[in-house]
């Protein structure tokens, strides 16, 4: 559920982007929508609206978040005031490779590689494989950001949907293979605690 509030700004900045460019006027205030521009300041402002809210209800961020918010307002932040859209284009690289380093640094830093700490609680497994685990994460930020950076700049015509169904389904894919994964050593670990 977390990993889908996730995408609530993504899907607010696709729909404002698909939207056929237009000036409103809102209490006396002209607004352009529609476009990547105000699809930014969607993004901007809805990711403000959504991690805020999380931060209210739950007292905190996970790491993940505040990486994701920064990203948001940073590369959001810079798209707007350079009216580039160049910016924007290198957010999800970036914030994919930066999970990656945290994945990886967490093979040298702590106690626990980062997923066993994500979910030591919920899973008992052996540590090679919450290792192997770790480094199929660490692969798979590493592909999503090359990916996305490749649509962004290769493939600019479809880069936001790209953005958009590209990364949520390569999430999906990649959920459900670790699941699969994670299903033969969890009867394995069943079948030890009956013994």
């Amino acid at each position: 559920m977390k990993q889908l509030i996730d995408f609530i700004p993504l899907l607010l900045f696709l729909c404002v982007f698909k939207t056929d460019p237009r000036t409103l006027d809102i209490a006396g205030h002209v607004v352009n929508v529609g476009g990547i521009f105000s699809a930014t300041w969607v993004l901007v402002i809805s990711s403000l609206i959504v991690y805020g809210a999380l931060f209210l209800h739950q007292r905190k961020l996970e790491k993940g978040q505040w990486v994701t918010l920064l990203g948001c307002l940073v590369f959001g932040g810079l798209t707007l005031a350079f009216h580039s859209e160049t910016f924007l284009k290198w957010k999800a690289p970036v914030v994919n490779w930066v999970f990656a380093l945290a994945f990886l640094g967490s093979h040298f830093i702590g106690q626990q590689v980062l997923v066993k700490r994500i979910m030591g609680h919920a899973l008992s497994l052996p540590e090679p494989v919450w290792v192997r685990l770790n480094v199929a994460w660490i692969i798979f930020f590493i592909f999503c950001g090359a990916a996305n950076l490749f649509v962004a700049f290769t493939f600019e015509s479809i880069w936001v949907d790209f953005k958009v169904f590209g990364s949520l389904g390569m999430t999906l894919l990649f959920l459900l293979g670790q699941g699969l994964y994670l299903s033969r050593h969890l009867h394995d670990t069943d079948a030890k605690q009956e013994k």
